[in-house]
């Protein structure tokens, strides 16, 4: 059984940065692990992804801004974000899974969530 716990939100202005934290319980080496996020009215999302080969993958609307990163022997993964914009304000989750980690179907494992909120 691996529990996600997220730290590291808040309220930024715009072109600001934050760095999430995910402490992971649990052997979570054999896993895909990731960063989505759902802002109000909209569905979940993927952001970033890292795999188990260490093969990242980020959306298009993050890409250069986002980075995703683990400490294995911190058992903790990372997003690093730095210039914010309005439209990052969302609830951010992290997530464990067994393949891919692509959509909410991949995930078997899921953070209670933390709030990202960028002003303009």
């Amino acid at each position: 059984q691996v529990q996600l716990v997220e730290s590291g939100g808040g309220s930024v202005q715009a072109g600001g940065s934050l760095r999430l934290s995910c402490a992971a319980t649990g052997y979570t080496n054999r896993y895909c692990m990731a960063w989505f996020r759902q802002a109000p009215g909209k569905e979940r999302e993927d952001v970033a992804i890292l795999d188990t080969d260490g093969t990242t993958l980020y959306r298009t609307s993050v890409q250069g801004r986002f980075t995703i990163s683990k400490d294995n022997a911190k058992n903790t993964l990372y997003l690093q974000m730095n210039n914010l914009k309005a439209e990052d304000t969302a609830m951010y989750y992290c997530a464990a899974g067994g393949q891919g980690c692509h959509m909410d179907s991949d995930i078997s494992f899921w953070g209670q969530g933390i709030q990202v909120t960028v002003s303009s």
